[in-house]
């Protein structure tokens, strides 16, 4: 499984080479806000979306002063996970349903 452990490597490599973990955020956290995303986020848990605001604000305060976290406030990829996935998977199959439906 050799191949494997390059293509992780990999990804790590991209992960970071992104930049966006070293201002705090997680993947979901920049993703383009589209009606679907729109939807999902609405649907969020009250705590998990004050999260997410926070990181985005703390990423703009940042981005405005050109300074990163230390190092060891980076997100890392193993800790990064796909809190908006879920509930995004459940928004799209929900407008193709609907999509399906007005054409009958």
């Amino acid at each position: 499984s050799g191949g494997g452990r390059l293509l992780d490597r990999i990804r790590k490599w991209y992960y970071n080479a992104a930049g966006f973990n070293k201002l705090g955020l997680m993947r979901d956290d920049t993703l383009h806000e589209d009606d679907d995303v729109k939807e999902a986020l609405k649907r969020l848990p009250e705590h998990v979306y004050n999260e997410r605001v926070f990181r985005i604000k703390r990423a703009l305060d940042l981005s405005l002063k050109h300074q990163i976290l230390p190092k060891d406030q980076w997100v890392k990829y193993e800790e990064d996970h796909h809190y908006l996935e879920p509930y995004l998977k459940e928004v799209i199959r929900e407008r193709h349903e609907r999509e399906a439906w007005n054409k009958k």
